[in-house]
């Protein structure tokens, strides 16, 4: 019975007795946990102990001990070696002596499989995920480079462009920047700058609806004299339906253009121009806007400071000068006029336009026309370009014969006439005298629209002092009655 009350208490206790044992103050050691004490069987038969900690096992959230190792140990190629060697000399199974070791046995199996297929480099540590540097192959790098050297301003997409275009070698753009990286290239931040403004173009539908006019100056090499050059170009077809050179540019020469034009090819629906003061005015209408209205035509005025909306006749300017004026010299203004409107043929009926397609411009403008437009065309000059650069060919002139003995022989060289020797150096010589003035070129009849002006420009004579041209009116009228009025 006093064993049964020990229990009891026991339990009430909690599972907790004291050892029997005293500290060194004297007191009641510490006590020990219930499992650790272990009843006699008879107690067990006698007293059923209640079970004090649960059986269920999960997870729990705790944070590791002090000091204890938070990733594994790594082992050294050198050990692995040693391990390896220890277990084929062991002869245990895996299992066994991965037990002894502290490894897992899937990690020596490893080991050995590596070691069998490479030898000592299997064990060595490689570098986990993806190699460092370019996959591409060496000749492609090789291209990246050669293409950046040669042109330091390209980027990386017009190269993978040019790669992919030109030895076929494909190249993303990653890709070039990568092996540019490698090569020590580096990114430099730079100001942005803004876009250029999208060109925009336009054209009318059919021809005769509108028409384009400006004016170009040069200037005339021999006489060191400006000209002014008038045009009007037909915004469908490109086609110069006038033209005008003259000395000045006056709205008055303008509008002697454009009624030339109207009258050779009939009047166009509207006329873009610009803002000069031949073709506007700031307050109310000018005359050549008047002109317009009493025809029936509307006037298109671009905006300031924007020729790019005068774009095709700005572009046949360039052609002009370009392909004739440039390198052209002009005896005077006449014959300036007369080759520049062979250039006009030329260009109207036999050189191609890429604005249009390939076409010539009279191709398009007498597209519903054909009986006109093959008339034109076969009277323009079939070397029209030819002599509008280089003016009328001159006969050829070759003398040649002997003189004491000696050959001798006279040829031209453009305008200079150069005498050769035998055994003796060239030297030009002048075979007309200085007053013999040369003939002037017949040129062939331009079908170009020229607007010829109708009110030449009087000069005054020369009067004495006192005198007025008003004087010889006043005699007439009053029959010559001294004094004037009476």
């Amino acid at each position: 019975m006093e064993e049964k009350k020990e229990v009891e208490a026991f339990v009430a206790e909690g599972g907790r007795r004291p050892t029997g044992d005293t500290n060194a103050s004297g007191g009641e050691a510490e006590v020990e946990d219930g499992p650790g004490w272990e009843p006699e069987e008879s107690l067990e038969e006698e007293v059923r102990i209640p079970r004090l900690m649960s059986t269920k096992k999960g997870r729990t959230l705790s944070k590791p001990a002090s000091g204890a190792e938070s990733s594994p140990v790594k082992v050294s190629p050198e050990q692995k070696l040693m391990i390896l060697d220890t277990w084929h000399r062991s002869g245990l199974p895996a299992g066994d002596f991965s037990a002894i070791v502290g490894i897992n046995r899937y990690t020596l199996v490893g080991w050995k499989k590596k070691f069998e297929q490479y030898g000592p480099a299997g064990l060595m540590e490689k570098a986990r995920g993806a190699k460092k540097g370019s996959r591409l192959p060496e000749v492609t790098k090789r291209a990246i480079l050669m293409i950046k050297e040669q042109n330091p301003e390209y980027g990386c997409q017009r190269i993978s462009d040019m790669l992919l275009r030109g030895p076929a070698l494909p190249a993303s753009p990653g890709a070039v920047a990568k092996v540019l990286k490698d090569a020590g290239y580096e990114f430099e931040e730079e100001e942005t700058r803004p876009n250029p403004e999208k060109v925009r173009s336009f054209e009318r539908a059919r021809p005769n609806q509108m028409w384009q006019t400006d004016i170009f100056t040069f200037l005339l090499k021999r006489q060191n004299r400006r000209v002014y050059l008038t045009g009007y170009m037909d915004d469908n077809s490109r086609f110069i339906t006038s033209y005008g050179l003259y000395a000045s540019a006056t709205a008055a020469l303008v509008m002697e253009v454009m009624r030339a034009g109207i009258s050779s090819y009939g009047a166009p629906e509207e006329i873009l121009t610009d803002n000069g003061p031949q073709y506007a005015t700031w307050r109310g209408k000018s005359a050549f806007t008047k002109e317009l209205e009493k025809r029936g035509i509307k006037h298109v005025v671009a905006h300031k400071k924007r020729p790019q909306t005068l774009g095709k006749i700005e572009r046949f300017w360039g052609t002009l000068w370009r392909e004739c004026i440039e390198t052209s010299i002009f005896v005077d203004m006449e014959d300036a006029r007369k080759r520049i409107g062979l250039f006009v043929d030329y260009y109207n009926f036999q050189r191609p336009h890429q604005g249009i397609d390939g076409l010539v411009p009279a191709d398009r403008y007498f597209e519903a026309a054909p009986d006109v437009h093959r008339t034109l065309k076969d009277r323009v000059s079939a070397n029209a370009l030819d002599i509008a650069r280089n003016g009328m060919p001159k006969e050829p002139f070759y003398l040649t014969g002997q003189v004491g003995g000696k050959a001798f022989s006279v040829h031209a060289e453009g305008e200079r006439m150069i005498l050769t020797k035998e055994g003796e150096e060239r030297k030009e010589i002048d075979l007309a005298g200085p007053e013999a003035a040369p003939p002037k070129p017949e040129y062939p009849e331009s079908v170009s629209t020229h607007g010829e002006v109708i009110h030449e420009e009087v000069q005054d004579e020369a009067l004495a002092p006192g005198e007025s041209p008003l004087d010889a009116g006043l005699e007439e009228i009053y029959g010559g009655v001294e004094g004037g009025v009476e």
